[in-house]
């Protein structure tokens, strides 16, 4: 199950659309700025190469009223958007690099499959990725493959075979309408439970089922759902009568499902209850039968979590007809599988969520197709090769210092606010100190032993890891919390924060320029994996991270005086980000404040505790303090790369759907909109009060 709770740094640099990343701050000493920097940029001299390039910089922009334009416009300008992308920037080319990477392990691991230790990881991994390039086979098929459930759907009668069908789909891999599986107690961390929660539609939100603006992209839906169907030989005009009907059925489960922002709220993802409370509020679907199903054993009980979407979801099993839930099970059978299908079925697909909702012009070449599946089925064991081939220990060692300073920086600044008491001081020291930095990669590598892969049916290859990853994950209900597990594999570039383990985690993919560079000065680490680190142990005291303590449980260790201080400054961020406009052409669509609170209170807490951590380096070297690199001065740097790393374009479609759906302001807006609120960036690049990047001191937002 994808972890609600889990705060990622950036979503995955292709939109996946299956529909399945600051107290009163004292004023630091800082190194004089370069003269004129930020009121004339022409004044810096031109330079190119080197750590950071700043022949990158637009002279034309000036620094203090376009930050990011400053930056960032050059590059983007002639670094266009790849047809087979929905945005480009610094996360998509490391990304990219990252794939390069794996192409060759798998190309070599495909290549030497037949003569590797049998049942290897690397003899498995050959034969996933060699089966998933065999076209030829793959559309020879057909949708033969999913033959015997179409066939089995269709002997649904009743709503007691249906209710049996999705247990024994479940019990497969296959799960569908909604999602479930292991997670952490919100009242006992050290715990698993099993969690239901509320899925199964294939629009990216509710309001995408209602909302007039939405017409011409529910329209194309419902036209998707049809193709879907008549390309396993149902008549157009009984497919599009079947599409309508799956169109119905997804808008009432839309109309019981909460929106994103509510879903951020933490009694939207927690309801605890006995299965025999579970199955007073869905009396036509027995949650002991489920769990028999599946092999489950429920002692006190589970998280029910959105009960109103379950009692809705209770409600069309008793009244839907048996041929409304046949065509929503088919659907859903040929949609989650047409990546394995033939060539139409994945072109088909690809022209709704690709073309259609995310304005990306054409496919991926197959191998980054097939890599991506290798990473779902196998990622962990992908990334234990990925490790060995790029993974120095010495960038880990270099990684882990730069995770003490910035942890050691925020400690400081919680020390030092001035709206906090002391009792809640003591109260977020002690969650600090139990932090657990996690570099690179998992201590201990899973077993996969037990997978079963041949190297010529991909569609098989991939229904068996889904079961073995189901089965997996769903083994952790009852046990105990490991700590030291990971949900993001080494190859990813991203990183994240876990509350219920209050573990904060940086992948191997992400140690690398322009987030971190060994032979790079302070300033550029710093302004990087620093603020990256920062942003990742800010979350543990973000909006929803704050409601957990040390241990992982969800637990109020604020006093009421400072919890209504945090929600003060708090709304003065979400203020400042409902206020954007991020689309040129479309002014009347804002970024959400509510809904991107968490990243944006981990953004500027990250970015502030960097610059302290930073300012400390710089005191312990002040050799280094007053040196400029390329004409800029070692805090002017750090902001620069701040911004470098959030450099990037999106296509306008993929962007309305991010608005809608991402916990993640646009990529500009985070290059300029925590250090708008820094006194320190205006120092650097000698900012002016009037000027964009320096708010007024009634709207500047200062947290942790």
């Amino acid at each position: 199950m994808t972890k609600p709770y889990l705060k990622p740094l950036a979503l995955a640099v292709s939109l996946a659309l299956s529909l399945t990343a600051c107290g009163k701050q004292e004023p630091a000493e800082s190194a004089a700025p370069a003269p004129s920097a930020s009121a004339n940029a022409a004044a810096a001299p031109a330079a190119s190469g080197g750590i950071f390039d700043v022949s990158e910089l637009d002279p034309n922009i000036n620094a203090c009223q376009d930050f990011n334009g400053f930056v960032n416009d050059k590059w983007v300008a002639a670094n266009p958007i790849p047809a087979d992308h929905t945005s480009w920037g610094a996360f998509n080319k490391l990304a990219e690099d990252s794939l390069n990477t794996q192409h060759e392990i798998v190309e070599a691991a495909a290549k030497n499959a037949a003569s590797a230790k049998a049942g290897s990881i690397d003899q498995k991994i050959g034969y996933l990725y060699q089966s998933g390039m065999d076209e030829a086979t793959i559309d020879k098929a057909g949708f033969d493959p999913i033959k015997p459930r179409l066939d089995a759907i269709a002997g649904l009668k009743n709503t007691a075979d249906i209710v049996d069908f999705i247990n024994k789909s479940y019990a497969e891999g296959n799960g569908q309408v909604f999602g479930f599986g292991a997670g952490a107690d919100f009242d006992n961390a050290k715990l698993q439970i099993a969690y239901a929660m509320q899925a199964g539609l294939g629009l990216p939100t509710k309001d995408y089922y209602t909302e007039p603006q939405f017409k011409e992209i529910r329209d194309a839906y419902v036209a998707y759902i049809a193709k879907s169907l008549e390309l396993t030989g149902v008549s157009a005009a009984d497919a599009k009568a079947q599409a309508d009907q799956v169109m119905k059925l997804e808008t009432s489960l839309a109309a019981a499902s909460l929106a994103p922002t509510e879903m951020r709220d933490l009694d939207n993802q927690y309801h605890f209850v006995s299965v025999k409370e579970a199955d007073k509020i869905t009396p036509h679907f027995s949650w002991e039968k489920f769990f028999d199903a599946q092999g489950v054993k429920i002692d006190k009980g589970f998280s029910l979590s959105q009960p109103k979407f379950f009692a809705e979801f209770d409600k069309l099993l008793a009244n839907a007809p048996a041929s409304q839930w046949q065509a929503y099970l088919r659907f859903h059978t040929i949609d989650d599988s047409a990546n394995a299908l033939s060539k139409n079925f994945r072109d088909n697909k690809f022209d709704f969520y690709g073309k259609t909702l995310a304005g990306q012009p054409q496919q991926q070449e197959r191998w980054k197709q097939v890599l991506g599946a290798v990473n779902g089925a196998m990622g962990q064991a992908l990334g234990q090769l990925y490790v060995a081939k790029e993974f120095t220990p010495e960038a880990k060692q270099r990684a882990e210092e730069l995770v003490t300073n910035v942890r050691d920086a925020l400690k400081t600044r919680i020390e030092n606010l001035d709206w906090m008491s002391a009792d809640t001081k003591a109260k977020a020291i002690e969650k600090w100190e139990q932090f657990m930095p996690k570099i690179g990669y998992p201590d201990k590598w899973r077993d996969w032993s037990d997978l079963k892969l041949s190297p010529d049916n991909y569609y098989a290859n991939l229904q068996a890891a889904a079961k073995f990853n189901y089965d997996y994950d769903i083994a952790h209900i009852g046990k105990a919390t490991d700590r030291g597990e990971w949900y993001m594999t080494p190859q990813t570039v991203n990183a994240y924060y876990d509350p219920s383990t209050n573990t904060i985690n940086f992948p191997a993919a992400i140690l690398q320029p322009p987030f971190f560079d060994a032979k790079a000065d302070d300033a550029i680490n710093y302004g990087g994996i620093g603020a990256v680190i920062g942003h990742e142990a800010s979350h543990g005291f973000d909006d929803q991270g704050s409601q957990f303590d040390g241990f992982g449980n969800r637990h109020n260790w604020w006093t009421k005086q400072d919890k209504a201080q945090f929600d003060a400054r708090s709304t003065k961020l979400v203020d400042q980000f409902n206020a954007y406009a991020p689309i040129k052409n479309k002014p009347d669509l804002h970024v959400n404040g509510k809904l991107t609170l968490g990243e944006n209170i981990a953004d500027l807490g990250g970015l502030n505790v960097a610059y302290d951590a930073l300012q400390t380096a710089l005191k312990n070297h002040p050799e280094e303090a007053n040196k400029k690199i390329d004409g800029y001065t070692e805090d002017q740097r750090f902001f620069l790369n701040w911004a470098r790393v959030w450099r990037g374009s999106m296509r306008e479609k993929t962007s309305i759907v991010r608005l809608n759906t991402d916990p993640h302001a646009p990529m500009a807006l985070r290059a300029t909109a925590a250090p708008s609120n820094m006194p320190e960036f205006a120092k650097a690049f000698q900012c002016k009060p009037g000027d964009t990047m320096v708010r007024p001191a009634d709207t500047q937002v200062k947290i942790w």
